[in-house]
């Protein structure tokens, strides 16, 4: 389902960057770029409840009682939707933190939410 959305996400900007002046066309580019940028400010209550819905989701998926504790960075990527890197601390069964590298696709309109990896990190 995500290649189908980015490939119509594609095909809109093409028509879009070909029929527009070039002002519209600089501005399509920059959002459409798809690379992963930076997350200028990772305290924002949407990037925290981002790494704690990981956390659940994982926790859900491998029963292993980690308890998030927050985001400490992150990268994010305009796609349709937005795929974010992020570096979360938690704390696992044993009161032990530790630090995780989680990635999530979220598209919002859809109420679709992915987790795609989650991994200790050394």
């Amino acid at each position: 389902m995500r290649q189908h959305n980015i490939l119509l996400l594609t095909i809109a900007i093409v028509i879009c960057t070909t029929a527009t002046p070039t002002t519209a066309r600089e501005a399509v580019s920059d959002v459409a770029t798809g690379g992963f940028k930076q997350i200028p400010d990772i305290n924002t209550q949407e990037i925290q409840e981002i790494g704690r819905w990981a956390v659940a989701e994982h926790t859900r998926q491998a029963s292993d009682g980690l308890q998030f504790k927050r985001v400490v960075s992150g990268m994010q990527q305009v796609v349709s939707g937005m795929n974010f890197k992020l570096r979360i601390e938690a704390v696992n069964g044993d009161g032990k933190e530790g630090m995780y590298r989680a990635e999530v696709y979220d598209q919002p309109w859809t109420k679709t939410r992915e987790l795609d990896y989650f991994v200790p990190t050394n």
